[in-house]
């Protein structure tokens, strides 16, 4: 996956050795990126592939843990289980309707 890659890159550049985009807490950069962490999980369950793989992007997967773990953001990231319903009741709708 190139495209994290370049946001692997892009983490370590900007975050100059801290746990987040901007340093040593979250910002603007980390809430836009966090915001998608839970249907990218869906994503790698959906598809069986590892989007945020931690030997080619380390500190990103680092990074997405950390994010997902802090205090502020735990308790309204949503589940990825109830995500993983949401994308199985839209599958089924075209499905129900051909028959």
């Amino acid at each position: 996956m190139e495209g994290f890659e370049l946001l692997e890159e892009a983490f370590v550049k900007s975050s100059k050795g801290k746990g987040y985009f901007g340093g040593d807490s979250i910002g603007y950069l980390d809430i836009a990126l966090g915001c998608f962490l839970g249907w990218l999980k869906v994503g790698e369950i959906t598809a069986d592939v590892k989007l945020l793989d931690e030997a080619k992007t380390p500190k990103l997967a680092e990074w997405a843990v950390r994010f997902a773990l802090n205090d502020a953001v735990k308790d309204v990231l949503p589940e990825t289980e109830k995500l993983v319903e949401i994308v199985k009741m839209f599958q089924a709708k075209p499905q129900a309707a051909a028959k």
